[in-house]
């Protein structure tokens, strides 16, 4: 076994802590190998039955980046109509994707169709699938801000407009598509909270005993 010193628990703990949904990136670019090195931890991530049904697409292409941006928008502009006074007010404050600036654009699929595993653990519960991806997305989110690279989660998105942006087969379902890149700034607390949307909870708040 790795001996793991309480040094490094409270070095990994503070890499909980700066780990931060970043919206707010430099455009300078990344290393040419980054985006490959992050999939590679994301893929030391557990998976139901490993199943291993995680699918990355690395988007480079400036036209499908585009639509993507489009698609942003629309589906931004309709949340906002769904918020009154006050708190429509608020939204539309708040900067909720970076997919303008960031270098890096990274979509995250589950891949429901794949026989590896040989369906073990997902039997009764299927949507294990989906975790196992959400699963490794936040090993990878984890390892990007180790390296000082920061990743933002966009889930203001239409699904069925990303798969056909992407052109990916309809067994692949749309989990999250990441923004990476340099962040502009580094922060301990979330920036929703910094902009006074939501605040963080303690866990106790979320804790039931039985």
């Amino acid at each position: 076994m790795v001996p793991f010193d309480e040094i490094f628990r409270r070095q990994l703990r503070d890499l909980f802590v700066w780990r931060r949904d970043v919206r707010r990136f430099r455009t300078d670019p990344l290393p040419s190998d980054a985006m490959e090195r992050l999939i590679e931890v994301a893929c030391l991530s557990p998976s139901v039955g490993l199943s291993q049904p995680w699918r990355f697409i690395i988007v480079e292409d400036q036209a499908r980046r585009s639509a993507v941006i489009d698609d942003f928008k629309t589906c931004n502009a309709d949340a906002l109509h769904s918020f009154s006074s006050e708190r429509a007010a608020l939204y539309a404050t708040l900067k909720l994707a970076g997919l303008e600036e960031a270098p890096g654009h990274l979509a995250v699929f589950a891949d429901k169709a794949s026989d590896l595993g040989y369906g073990l653990g997902s039997a009764t519960m299927p949507e294990m699938i989906e975790y196992s991806v959400a699963a490794a997305i936040c090993c990878m989110w984890l390892a990007a801000r180790a390296e000082g690279i920061g990743l933002g989660w966009v889930s203001i998105l239409n699904p069925e407009r990303i798969h056909e942006i992407l052109e990916v087969p309809e067994s692949w379902k749309f989990i999250g598509y990441l923004c990476v890149g340099y962040p502009q700034g580094e922060f301990d607390r979330p920036e929703l909270e910094r902009a006074n949307w939501e605040y963080r909870r303690t866990s106790k708040e979320f804790t039931v005993r039985r």
